[in-house]
């Protein structure tokens, strides 16, 4: 209850004067210019201006504000506009509740609004970035490169030729440009100007550019931006042209001349690996990742690293057995280069195409190796799916798939017969039981 000796007409001077008794927990001086309006003060000493009034039957109570930050004039402007509110029977902490609701709201959308403008300002380099990043651990080093090379801005000096700088990827024209402006017609006009220079690397630069505007669609922090669809438009890949089946691969009567000349490669790891890439059929990153710790001695077996499978187990011939225990064990990989960064061997192309240019079979890349086991597989007649299998292909038919399953020991007495028939038409004859390195090649 308000008692009429504590109602006073409230100066500077008996507000600083109020104080609450010791015994009592608040103390309450009212104004009498404006009935609702109290100076609340406690025990230790503060003072804090309130607005009291009955709404249907009920007292309710508002703070206004401390003493220190509300002046008298101001705290009764502040008490006469709740009490005209509660006149007109609204309640004012509803009113309060709902402009703070209100100005809380419009601070969200005030930082939607930012952030929408970071976000749409977000270029294809920044995402790519972390496209990279978090797609890094299922790639092989090898994609994984191609993506850098990709997206790279060139400009830079070679490091195996001086004075010569490294193109642009084909993707580097996006890479300043925001993500929310790369569409089908821009995707377009870059095809047909890049599919004209380079149509080969412009097919892969559009494959990645499609799985990377798809990824984007599909991230929260990115779907808004992205189109998926945008490098996925007919007239773009028509732009962008059709590959050809490649041709390059080892005829039968070209294996002598191919052996001859790699087997004089002077670093004899590479020599080492194009002959186990020809005899194993295996992808160039999948055999450039063994590990020694992959090479089972005792099963004659290699684990490799497999696309379709993760890994897959294959047959260690007697040739290849042979050339594998003639490496020096410097780290733990089976190809290893003690000037690569990475500890093993990365870049056998070079001395392969000079090998390949000697012994007259120029445009044969590695994966033509590849191509070379399945190709001249034939000429025994080995099952089509002996040869998959060994060399990771998808198995192929329901019976294959479901049905089929080939132990290491079938493989190998397929794959013996292929490794001794390729160094057959060579002209090479080892021992098999023969220290490493007891090789010799027969005239013929």
């Amino acid at each position: 209850m308000k008692q009429q000796i504590n109602r006073v007409n409230l100066t500077a001077g008996r507000v600083a004067a109020f104080t609450c008794p010791a015994d009592k927990a608040q103390a309450f001086l009212w104004d009498t210019d404006t009935p609702s309006l109290a100076l609340r003060v406690t025990p230790t000493g503060r003072k804090t201006y309130v607005f009291e009034a009955r709404l249907n039957g009920q007292t309710i109570r508002i703070n206004i504000g401390t003493q220190t930050d509300w002046p008298i004039k101001q705290a009764r402007t502040k008490a006469q506009g709740l009490k005209m509110l509660v006149d007109a029977g609204t309640d004012p902490r509803e009113v309060e509740r709902d402009r703070q609701a209100a100005a809380a709201e419009k601070k969200v959308a005030a930082a939607a609004k930012i952030e929408a403008a970071k976000s749409a300002a977000v270029t294809v380099g920044e995402v790519w970035a972390v496209y990279l990043a978090e797609r890094k651990q299922h790639w092989s080093a090898l994609h994984y490169r191609d993506h850098e090379k990709m997206g790279q801005a060139g400009g830079l000096e070679r490091k195996r030729s001086k004075g010569v700088l490294t193109m642009a990827g084909p993707l580097a024209y996006f890479m300043d440009m925001k993500l929310s402006d790369v569409d089908a017609d821009t995707v377009q006009a870059w095809a047909e100007k890049e599919g004209k220079a380079r149509p080969t690397r412009t097919r892969l630069a559009l494959r990645i550019l499609k799985a990377f505007l798809r990824w984007a669609a599909a991230e929260t922090d990115y779907k808004a931006l992205a189109d998926a669809s945008a490098a996925s438009g007919k007239k773009t890949r028509e732009m962008a042209g059709t590959s050809k089946p490649k041709n390059d691969y080892i005829q039968r009567e070209q294996l002598k001349a191919w052996f001859a000349h790699v087997r004089q490669i002077q670093n004899p790891t590479i020599a080492a690996y194009l002959q186990c890439l020809l005899l194993t059929g295996a992808r160039r990153e999948e055999l450039a990742e063994l590990k020694w710790a992959d090479v089972n001695l005792q099963w004659r077996g290699l684990t490799l690293k497999d696309k379709i499978e993760d890994v897959r187990p294959v047959p260690l011939t007697p040739y290849v057995a042979q050339l594998l225990a003639s490496l020096p064990k410097r780290n733990e990989w089976v190809f290893s280069s003690p000037t690569s960064a990475s500890g093993r061997l990365t870049e056998p192309s070079i001395a392969h195409r000079t090998a390949c240019a000697a012994a007259g079979l120029g445009g044969l890349t590695l994966h033509g190796l590849r191509r070379s086991f399945a190709s001249l597989c034939e000429w025994l007649d080995i099952p089509g799916g002996i040869s998959a299998q060994i060399q990771g292909h998808a198995p192929q038919g329901v019976r294959e798939q479901n049905y089929i399953r080939r132990p290491l020991d079938l493989l190998r007495v397929h794959h013996e017969k292929i490794e001794a028939w390729m160094l057959e038409q060579a002209g090479i004859v080892f021992d098999a039981k023969a220290a490493p390195g007891a090789l010799r090649v027969v005239a013929g």
